[in-house]
C-alpha cells in the first residue's frame, strides 16, 4: 500500500520535480539529480536519490571540510555548507530536495517515515547500542527531523530513532508526516521570500 501511495504522489508531483530539476540544471553545472549509496534495512545498501543541492564536485571537496564538521559522533554535518549552490541552499533547508525519494519508496527501499539513511562509511561507525535503528526501512522523514535535526546532538538523534522503533504505529506516522509537511510549507515560504528579496535588492 505504501508503495502504491508513493507512486501516486510521484506522478502528481512530477511537474514540481521536473521544474526543480530544470532550475538546478540552469543555475549550476552538473546533473540535476544526486545519487549516493546509503545503508538500508538490515544493513542492505541502496542508492538514495535527491535533487542536487551542491556543487558538482561536492564529494571531492568533503575531505577539506572535515575540520569544520558541526556534528558530534561519527557523522558529518555543516549547516551552512559552502558546497551548497544558491538554489540548492533553499532546497536543502526546506527539504524539498528529498521529494525524489518517493522513487525509493516505490522501489521498496524506503518508507515515508523511519530513521534517515546514512552514508555507508558513517553507518559502519554507528555504536552497537544504536544499531537496532537499521532493523527498520529508512524514511523520508523521522522524529529526528521534526524535532529540529540540526539542533540535536548525535545521541539525541539516535535515541529519537530508537524511540520511533519502540512507539511505531500508524497514528505516529501520520503525526510525523503532517508535521513535516507543515515545516516544508512554512520554511519554503520563508526561504523563497528571502531569496527573491535578495535578488531584487
Amino acid at each position: 500500500m505504501e508503495r502504491i501511495i508513493a507512486l501516486i504522489f510521484l506522478i502528481l508531483l512530477s511537474p514540481l520535480i521536473l521544474l526543480l530539476c530544470l532550475v538546478v540544471k540552469a543555475t549550476s553545472p552538473g546533473p540535476f539529480l544526486f545519487s549516493q549509496k546509503r545503508m538500508g534495512k538490515n544493513f542492505k545498501p541502496f542508492f538514495i536519490y535527491k535533487v542536487r543541492t551542491m556543487q558538482e564536485d561536492a564529494e571531492r571537496k568533503k575531505n577539506k571540510l572535515i575540520k569544520f564538521n558541526e556534528a558530534d559522533g561519527p557523522v558529518f554535518k555543516i549547516y551552512n555548507d559552502p558546497r551548497l549552490t544558491a538554489i540548492g541552499k533553499i532546497l536543502w533547508k526546506t527539504g524539498i530536495d528529498e521529494v525524489v525519494q518517493l522513487l525509493n519508496i516505490v522501489k521498496g527501499e524506503m518508507s515515508f517515515v523511519g530513521p534517515r539513511p546514512l552514508p555507508i562509511a558513517e553507518a559502519n561507525k554507528i555504536p552497537k547500542k544504536y544499531r537496532e535503528r537499521f532493523s527498520l526501512k529508512p524514511g523520508m522523514t523521522s522524529l529526528w527531523i521534526i524535532r529540529g535535526s540540526h539542533k540535536l546532538s548525535f545521541k539525541q538523534w539516535m535515541e529519537s530513532d530508537l524511540e520511533y522503533l519502540r512507539r511505531k504505529n500508524l497514528f505516529l506516522d501520520f503525526y510525523i508526516m503532517a508535521s513535516t509537511l507543515d515545516f516544508v510549507i512554512r520554511s519554503s515560504f520563508i526561504e523563497f521570500k528571502r531569496f527573491f528579496a535578495i535578488k531584487s535588492s
